[in-house]
């Protein structure tokens, strides 16, 4: 395992500023599971992985605010996706690299970061995404803050699709293909109620 005093700087940005359009317009990060907010179950797997924390969020600031991590706003209007939320990150940051990581995916990889920053140290990578084995989970992610003027040139320019962004650049895939389930994201309330547990204060991992 990587010690994290030996590493660049990395502010993970837990993605809450989605209109979450499948639960019903609901604040995906604040919909509950095992009686806390999605969000609750993110931070508690990402803390003991970096020391810095940001939560990118564009509704009930103040609620997320409460969790004592500075939470930032979509520069760009009308929820413009999850790249905004990495150029809105990028800008307030000053840490070498940004880890992104979803609000609803309460099963984060306990090694996470440590397996992003081992591949993008190995291919000497400006990105390095996470991949289950099947396909590759975009927003599961370490990049250099250094390409903050290039992500905001592509989002000015009307782009939006991460792969697009990804293939600009030094792109390099973390092997995460022992642990799928890892990624399993909640994007309904008839997937959350799914994975309730019964009688469990933590989602069935």
């Amino acid at each position: 395992m990587t010690d994290q005093t030996s590493r660049p700087s990395i502010t993970a940005v837990i993605l809450a500023g989605g209109k979450a359009r499948r639960m019903g317009g609901q604040d995906k990060g604040l919909v509950e599971l095992a009686g806390r907010p999605l969000i609750e179950h993110v931070i508690a797997r990402i803390k003991p992985q970096v020391s810095r924390i940001l939560i990118n969020a564009n509704r009930n600031t103040e609620q997320y605010a409460r969790y004592g991590y500075p939470v930032v706003s979509d520069s760009l209007s009308d929820f413009q996706g999850p790249l905004a939320g990495f150029l809105a990150a990028m800008q307030q940051v000053e840490s070498d690299f940004i880890v992104t990581i979803p609000c609803d995916g309460p099963c984060l990889p306990d090694d996470l970061i440590n397996r992003l920053y081992n591949a993008q140290q190995a291919a000497k990578a400006e990105i390095a995404v996470a991949h289950d084995g099947n396909r590759m989970q975009p927003v599961y992610a370490l990049i250099s803050t250094r390409l903050q003027q290039s992500l905001n040139e592509f989002l000015a320019s009307g782009e939006r699709k991460i792969d697009w962004w990804y293939a600009r650049h030094n792109t390099v895939t973390a092997d995460f293909s022992d642990a799928p389930e890892t990624f399993l994201n909640i994007n309904t309330l008839e997937e959350r109620d799914r994975f309730q547990p019964i009688g469990h204060n933590s989602p069935s991992c």
